[in-house]
């Protein structure tokens, strides 16, 4: 599936909720299923910058495509996280660098998050594009 159709089908989701409550739930609960980062990589040098609570980051390139896992202490950031995740992930450096990530506008998510989750979720898609930019030097 491509970036934008993943994008589409958040924005779908997104609005079988009347009120943010409930939107906010929904959230939490993808954070719960978000894949786990490996221990080895809750490391300093995987902490996303910017971010007012903890959130870990690894990517790795497999078969051509970025693999992105991670992980947060905190409940929200975790299901922001999880998200990013999902649209972003198994996808080239190519397409990454290139996607427009309108789903999260689209969605509301930035004007209901507070101004530094705000920044956290900027500081996240900030690093998965910078990780797609390495990996795309690299080949």
């Amino acid at each position: 599936m491509s970036i934008e159709a993943t994008e589409n089908e958040i924005v779908d989701e997104f609005e079988m909720f009347e009120d943010w409550i409930q939107k906010y739930e929904y959230l939490i609960d993808l954070g719960k299923s978000l894949p786990l980062i490996d221990e080895k990589y809750k490391t300093e040098d995987n902490l996303i910058k910017g971010c007012q609570s903890q959130v870990w980051m690894h990517s790795e390139l497999k078969d051509g495509k970025i693999v992105y896992t991670a992980d947060s202490d905190a409940i929200i950031t975790k299901g922001m996280v999880a998200l990013m995740v999902r649209v972003l992930s198994n996808h080239s450096p190519e397409e990454i660098i290139n996607s427009k990530l309108d789903f999260v506008e689209k969605i509301g998510l930035t004007k209901h998050l507070s101004p530094t989750r705000s920044n956290g979720l900027v500081s996240m898609i900030k690093q998965m594009k910078l990780d797609a930019v390495a990996y795309k030097i690299k080949n």
